[in-house]
């Protein structure tokens, strides 16, 4: 797992494709759980998600920091 972008999931920074519609991010609501879960977003569809899964993910579609259509550059 990539320590770097976990604790950008952390910070609140969403990670995405603003071309393709595909957005991982981390609610506030999951700051300091022990298990935090993210949120993968592809067009209208989320899907629920943990750290470590989301930070697969976000390797695997080289995401990056982006500004979400709703969100702006931070989930909180």
């Amino acid at each position: 797992m990539s320590l770097i972008i976990a604790e950008q999931l952390k910070a609140g920074i969403i990670l995405g494709d603003n071309e393709n519609a595909e957005y991982v991010y981390m609610p506030g609501s999951e700051i300091g759980v022990e298990n935090p879960m993210c949120i993968f977003e592809k067009g209208k569809e989320k899907e629920d998600l943990h750290i470590d899964d989301a930070v697969e993910l976000v390797k695997r579609l080289s995401l990056i920091p982006v500004r979400h259509p709703r969100y702006g550059k931070r989930a909180y």
